[in-house]
């Protein structure tokens, strides 16, 4: 891709970058959040058209007009927000739209026969028959991964792949990657993960606010020199804090009970409690009810038996709203779901809790000259990319709408704080600035329950972490007195340390 410029109104995507890979070869696309990483593989993939610039493959120039030319030019996409049919099986995802055909009708069983094949050559352990809403979110990928080897893609563009997955699921997209590219496949892999360009990339190109700052060979470079060249600025990948001084307790959790949409026990007689001024992490491989916890506590799921108390007066089973207003934030682990309407503006999503209050609205009519002004103080204070605050939320890059929730929710300053997967998708800049919020309002005397995949963030943050399995807390330990190893093998079920369970 050579000096690719493009635009959308009053703002500059991508200004004259240029990205070149190599056959066989993982290249990694480096940038902070609204970047430009996306629209560019957008570019490449044909969903938009370049205000200037070229695209060559092989040496010759192509013209890519929509992504069924990029997959005849063996260019594939595996999407940071899946495009599958949640209702179909996992043969009819794959051949949607390049169905094979036998008298005028679709010849499924060779479509599953083909989608087996492709599936074990490669080693992605897909059942072709099971339907998507069956399978795990680890799964659901390795669909997306078939469906652009079934087109006969050579180059596969991987858009923020690790964001969803556990770190088990992430080994074993990292063993995908290298098999494909042990067959002549070359991968494009966007990413704010610099832990995953060293240990899986060839060659890394950084881009900076839509600019190309260069192209480096991973073996000789090192993840602060990556970050600085990404942000312009030194990182510290230490949270700095002084140690918890923990208070009253504010959130009670006692002999909690929860059952799933089949009716399943997900979450089995479990006590917490966290205390003002801590931050208590949530460890766990997903699956193990600590989504099902949050849910509970934040009023979206029925609890079957147990008690929930906020301050002291309890709050199981309340409406959502009665649960934010006696004293409730939630970043929810789906923000698109959760999080956000997408089609209001990023203005009116930055006051979804408060609107109905003074001074946002006065005898029920909204006044939204106080809420655009609230959004846009919020939308500097946290630094959210967006051309205005009356833009669309669904028009902002996956990082800037976990902001603008991210600003939304700590701005109330609650008593409880509750940060599920709080910097999904995002780089190390706004990993450093959230992570730097959430120690504040620990600080105030506020209680922070953060739950998250990220090992690393849940040791680095926490002034104590309480291990889920199977929707039981299984121990609670310090992060000074643990490490990465010990936690993994809790997570996994192993009890030696059930002692000191609080």
């Amino acid at each position: 891709m050579l000096n690719i410029r493009k635009e959308f109104p009053g703002i500059v995507a991508n200004n004259n970058i240029t990205l070149q890979v190599k056959n066989g070869e993982i290249h990694a696309l480096l940038g902070e959040n609204g970047a430009g990483k996306s629209t560019l593989m957008n570019v490449l993939f044909g969903l938009y058209q370049p205000e200037k610039g070229e695209i060559r493959i092989k040496g010759k120039e192509v013209k890519i007009t929509d992504p069924n030319v990029a997959n005849d030019l063996g260019i594939g996409m595996v999407h940071q927000h899946f495009m599958l049919v949640d209702t179909f099986t996992v043969t009819q995802n794959i051949i949607l739209g390049n169905e094979p055909k036998k008298g005028g009708k679709i010849n499924l069983k060779r479509a599953e026969q083909e989608v087996k094949e492709l599936s074990e050559r490669y080693g992605l352990k897909v059942d072709p028959t099971a339907k998507i809403r069956d399978i795990s979110v680890g799964m659901q990928q390795r669909v997306e991964i078939l469906k652009t080897l079934y087109r006969g893609a050579d180059v596969l563009i991987f858009d923020e792949p690790t964001a969803v997955l556990t770190p088990q699921e992430i080994n074993e997209l990292i063993e995908i990657m290298r098999s494909l590219t042990n067959e002549g496949k070359s991968i494009i892999l966007i990413t704010h993960k610099l832990k995953e360009i060293m240990q899986v990339c060839d060659r890394c190109t950084v881009i900076r606010k839509g600019e190309g700052i260069g192209t480096v060979n991973v073996s000789e470079t090192t993840p602060s020199e990556l970050a600085s060249l990404m942000v312009g600025r030194e990182i510290s990948f230490k949270t700095e804090k002084e140690p918890a001084e923990p208070k009253e307790t504010i959130l009670s959790v006692k002999n909690l009970r929860v059952k799933d949409a089949r009716n399943l026990e997900v979450i089995k007689g479990l006590d917490l409690q966290v205390n003002g001024g801590e931050i208590v992490g949530i460890a766990g491989v997903d699956g193990n009810g600590q989504s099902e916890l949050i849910e509970a506590i934040t009023g979206l799921v029925k609890v079957e038996s147990g008690s929930i108390q906020l301050n002291n007066k309890e709050i199981t089973n309340l409406s959502p709203r009665k649960v934010t207003e006696s004293g409730v934030s939630h970043i929810p682990q789906d923000r698109h779901k959760f999080g956000l309407v997408l089609d209001f503006s990023i203005g009116e999503n930055m006051v979804l809790q408060t609107y109905y209050q003074k001074p946002y609205s006065k005898n029920g009519v909204l006044s939204f000259h106080t809420i655009f002004d609230k959004a846009k103080k919020l939308i500097e204070e946290y630094d959210v990319r967006t051309p205005s605050e009356f833009t669309k939320a669904r028009a902002l890059s996956g990082g800037n709408q976990q902001k603008a929730i991210v600003g939304r929710e700590v701005d109330r300053s609650p008593d409880l704080l509750i940060a599920a997967q709080p910097t999904r998708g995002l780089d190390v800049g706004a990993i450093e600035f959230i992570h730097k919020k959430l120690i504040e309002e620990r600080d105030k005397g506020r209680a922070v329950l953060l739950l998250s995949f990220e090992l690393d963030e849940i040791m680095d943050v926490s002034d104590r972490i309480v291990v889920m399995f199977d929707g039981e807390i299984i121990a609670s330990v310090k992060p000074e007195d643990t490490n990465e190893q010990e936690l993994g093998l809790l997570m996994a079920g192993s009890t030696s340390k059930k002692e000191g369970v609080q």
